[in-house]
């Protein structure tokens, strides 16, 4: 079973703590559209992820190795985790620094707010060009069980970087990835772009010159100059690409055509980065009413262990039915960030979807492989017709910074 299910409800309940332990300070660290905008990145990343795995290193590894590494000296995992983090800071900083590679991992850094749901904001579009940086290890004999597993411990290490509730840590700051440095690396300011791009350990910035301390007397501010302003995730992750298409399309030649998407993001144009000025920075935030918010909040919860199923048996079921689940969820997600822009179709979009969904399942003996009780099955159909009556009842209302 795919690892991440099991780590599902760590990040839940440590988010949940997070919220409360930030409520408890009045530390403006949460706000719920936001907050479940990244988790709905972080599904869509893991469920269409269940698609996108062709196997591009093993085959490498069973064609092209030099030799091949023993499993059982404990200290070649320790080596093979420090080959993989060396691999995936060239891997970061690189899709920081060309403009098709930085379209994928803009998802990452689009929220405006820094917390450990952001942690979760991941690509959908990570598998087109990722797998590039780490062949070294296939050709050099890392096996891929050893691969899986130390690119599983260096992704599950970020997690609890994404914080603002932790100060500076010392020494540790010095040799490993903090909350402290990678804050910097989130942020906006002038001195924050392109630094800090460790996974695991940190000395690599110090070593190749992109590392940068946190200032104290400077007040970090999180998110991309061209901000999303939206909370749609299937268009997180398009934008970016659509912005290089029609820049591209605009360029003259094949030259400047190609440069727009191999250049730095930005650079075909040849200006300087523009300076960042802290003062007039403005959160995307439009009002949707409470109500809403913590409609949207509640049926999050009420997906998770519809999530963790499909991520679970996804690759199990025929592809038709694996795809069905996976676009069912994908589905619900982009109807709960139109009831957040306050579109007016996302109320009967979300009506149809809670309605459907409810009467699906209860009707249903054998859910893609789980059998549920008959009282679970008849409170879930209460419970999604009774979503669908809220919505037809007391639906979105279009908000004022939403567009139409």
């Amino acid at each position: 079973m795919n690892p991440i299910v099991y780590a599902i409800p760590v990040f839940m309940l440590t988010i949940v703590l997070e919220a409360w332990l930030a409520w408890r300070k009045a530390l403006p660290v949460y706000d719920i559209p936001d907050a479940v905008t990244s988790l709905h990145h972080g599904v869509l990343s893991q469920v269409l992820g269940i698609f996108t795995k062709f196997g591009i290193y093993a085959l490498v590894f069973e064609a092209f190795r030099a030799t091949e590494w023993p499993t059982q000296p404990w200290w070649l995992w320790v080596l093979a985790l420090v080959f993989y983090d060396f691999c995936y800071y060239w891997a970061h900083r690189l899709g920081h620094e060309v403009s098709v590679l930085w379209a994928s991992h803009v998802v990452h850094h689009s929220s405006e707010y820094y917390n450990l749901s952001t942690a979760l904001r991941q690509t959908s579009t990570g598998w087109l060009f990722g797998w590039i940086f780490y062949l070294p290890m296939a050709v050099a004999g890392v096996p891929p069980i050893m691969f899986m597993t130390v690119a599983l411990i260096d992704l599950l290490y970020q997690y609890w970087v994404h914080t603002e509730l932790v100060g500076r840590l010392g020494w540790f700051d010095r040799v490993f990835v903090s909350p402290s440095n990678h804050r910097v690396h989130h942020g906006q300011n002038d001195y924050c772009i392109d630094r800090n791009y460790g996974g695991i350990l940190i000395l690599w910035d110090r070593l190749f010159g992109t590392f940068i301390d946190e200032r104290e007397d400077e007040k970090i501010h999180y998110g991309i100059r061209k901000p999303l302003r939206s909370f749609n995730p299937v268009w997180g992750n398009l934008h970016y690409y659509v912005d290089l298409w029609n820049e591209s399309r605009a360029a003259q030649g094949w030259r400047a055509k190609l440069g727009v998407w191999l250049a730095p993001p930005g650079g075909w144009s040849d200006e300087p980065i523009a300076h960042f000025d802290g003062s007039t920075f403005v959160r995307f935030q439009p009002t949707a009413p409470g109500p809403i918010r913590w409609y949207v909040a509640l049926q999050y919860a009420v997906a998770v262990p519809f999530i963790s199923h499909c991520i679970a048996v996804a690759e199990r079921l025929p592809l038709a039915l694996g795809l069905t689940y996976a676009l069912g969820i994908v589905a619900s997600s982009v109807c709960l960030g139109g009831l957040l822009e306050g579109r007016l179709w996302a109320r009967w979009a979300e009506a149809a979807r809670s309605a459907t969904l409810g009467v699906v399942f209860a009707v249903s003996t054998d859910w893609f492989g789980f059998e549920a009780p008959d009282p679970l099955r008849w409170a879930f159909m209460l419970f999604g017709l009774g979503s669908a009556f809220y919505m037809v009842r007391f639906g979105a209302q279009p908000v004022q910074e939403a567009r139409a």
